[in-house]
């Protein structure tokens, strides 16, 4: 089995039962991903493996810190024994060094896992960001005001991704530039 085919299976696993929503974004962010590989040339496996993964830590048996994105990074290197860069990935997709910051855990997610920035990162953010709950397309501004709507103004993760608005929004144009000159 490749690895995408891997994280596409393991991803199933840990979602589409306990969060069937969650796992129909995955899809969705999975299939963008896809779209959007050329982009990162020799990375593209990783990038499209990452992007089917980055939401498993919000399966109930992987729930530690409640930061979905260091809980699963953490699942995939430590159990599942994936690979380093889909990890780190899936570790810092859409700007979660802010939210890392905010709960206490900025030190932790870096220590563990370096950030990846460039075109890799821009890639998973746009793949994600434009992908509705329910794995449809839709604009960042959308998605980013239904991630408010949905958590409330006083949450955290709200707090959070209107502290990275700017950098998600900066992400996704930069492949939608990318994709228009290739």
């Amino acid at each position: 089995m490749d690895q995408v085919e891997g994280a596409r299976e393991l991803a199933r696993q840990l979602l589409a039962v306990p969060l069937p929503r969650r796992w129909f974004h995955s899809q969705g962010v999975g299939r963008k991903a896809e779209s959007v590989a050329a982009l990162v040339g020799d990375d593209g496996p990783a990038l499209v493996a990452a992007s089917w993964l980055h939401d498993v830590g919000y399966s109930p048996d992987l729930v530690v810190t409640g930061m979905h994105q260091l809980d699963g990074a953490r699942y995939l290197r430590d159990v599942a024994r994936a690979d380093d860069l889909v990890c780190r990935l899936v570790a810092h997709h859409s700007c979660a060094f802010i939210e890392g910051r905010n709960r206490g855990l900025g030190d932790q997610l870096a220590d563990e896992f370096p950030p990846v920035g460039g075109m890799l990162s821009d890639a998973i953010t746009y793949a994600d960001m434009t992908t509705t709950p329910d794995g449809e397309p839709i604009d960042v501004e959308q998605r980013l005001a239904e991630i408010l709507d949905r958590y409330g103004p006083d949450h955290l993760v709200a707090g959070s991704i209107s502290e990275a608005g700017p950098l998600i929004i900066g992400s996704v144009q930069r492949i939608k530039a990318a994709l228009a000159e290739g």
